[in-house]
């Protein structure tokens, strides 16, 4: 097998974050380069209600957090100041890599291209088992953080040669206008606008922000209001209602279900989930089950057996799921992409590694069928799968 991308033009990127001071690949304009712990700049927030007390109500998310003068919200990085809501995450990311799009994981989304990937400090969610925690779990005083402005990004990303810009690694929604103003900038570049989420958000700023965004992969963590509170401190029901609004968008859509032992690997919970994602979001919708390993604070658990990884993709494929990957598991035969119609290898994967693609035109290049995804950096939105397909 012939793989033509390596993964050596990712890795180059290194990593930015915790302590590190290296930006490769970034334009250099002004300081943006220094790396500077707790860098903050307050910039003015949306999404959100002033009380006659004085205190206010975010409306970004469900938590519906009512802050008092001086606090901030459950995500730590939106603050009431004097009855002005602000937003401590705006241009102040504290990781940026360029990754391969399949880390994301997105696999119907210009396979083998390099993302230009960001995140900022804070996170509305609390996983226990989350692989981010150092910067999820912080605030953005409490992080090396660069000041990089959403021309700094769009421009970065044109400069390195990625086709797509992805808001990652922690909730990009605690980060909204930041990847707003990006968004913007990015669809007047030709730049494709992606992020991987919890999709843990009210209606209207998702509906708002949807007409920017291409592609969302969303963490789907279980499919019980029990694991949702136990696991994650939250609630299952706002999570599927993003889900439905993002198809009826016409975003392209991939989910992602971490699967960890004794507590969402049930296999009448995984069916209830399957069925759910083919009646609701359309059988052609990618499902990633990923492998869990022992994090933050859950280190004293063990990691998922693969038998449990492949019993979750039989009853996915079970309930009419057509495109069921394993991630976390390299060199496994479920990383790569087979035509739901005939069946033949379109895409095949190892690692981060893709080789020959065979789909045309965003069609099996075997049958002709219509292979839902983004295929072409001038992919319009409306081209992923209908529900009915």
């Amino acid at each position: 097998m012939n793989f033509s991308c390596t993964r050596r033009r990712f890795l180059q990127a290194g990593l930015i974050g915790l302590g590190m001071v290296g930006l490769p690949g970034l334009v250099r304009i002004g300081s943006a380069q220094e790396v500077r712990l707790g860098y903050v700049r307050p910039a003015p927030a949306v999404f959100y209600s002033v009380l006659a007390n004085g205190n206010i109500r975010c409306e970004l998310c469900p938590r519906q957090c009512e802050i008092m003068d001086g606090d901030r919200g459950e995500c730590g990085v939106r603050e009431n100041r004097g009855g002005k809501y602000v937003t401590l995450a705006y241009g102040n990311p504290c990781a940026v890599h360029i990754d391969p799009i399949e880390k994301k994981p997105l696999f119907h989304v210009l396979p083998g291209t390099g993302s230009y990937s960001l995140a900022t400090a804070g996170c509305n969610l609390h996983c226990k088992f989350c692989q981010n925690w150092e910067i999820s779990q912080a605030r953005p005083e409490e992080t090396h953080n660069f000041a990089l402005s959403p021309e700094a990004i769009v421009q970065a990303a044109q400069k390195t040669g990625c086709p797509s810009i992805a808001h990652t690694y922690v909730e990009p929604m605690i980060f909204y206008e930041y990847m707003r103003d990006i968004a913007r900038l990015s669809q007047t570049a030709g730049i494709l606008n992606v992020c991987h989420t919890a999709a843990y958000i009210n209606p209207k700023p998702l509906e708002e922000l949807c007409p920017l965004l291409q592609a969302a992969c969303v963490d789907l963590k279980g499919f019980t209001d029990t694991f949702y509170r136990d696991l994650v401190g939250a609630t299952l029901a706002p999570v599927l209602e993003a889900l439905k609004i993002l198809r009826r968008q016409g975003v392209h859509l991939e989910i992602v279900n971490l699967v960890i032992p004794q507590y969402n690997d049930n296999p009448k919970d995984l069916a209830a989930m399957c069925t759910w994602i083919r009646d609701e979001l359309g059988p052609l919708t990618p499902l990633h089950f990923s492998r869990f390993y022992p994090l933050y604070k859950m280190k004293q658990h063990y990691p998922t057996p693969l038998s449990t990884l492949e019993k979750a993709r039989e009853i996915a494929l079970q309930q009419g799921l057509r495109y069921v990957y394993l991630g976390n598991v390299p060199q496994h035969p479920a990383e790569s992409t087979y035509c739901h119609n005939c069946q033949q290898l379109l895409i095949p994967r190892r690692g981060y590694q893709v080789g020959e693609i065979k789909i045309k035109n965003g069609a099996c290049g075997y049958c002709g069928a219509a292979i839902p995804g983004i295929w072409s950096k001038n992919r319009e939105k409306g081209e992923g799968p209908r529900k009915e397909a």
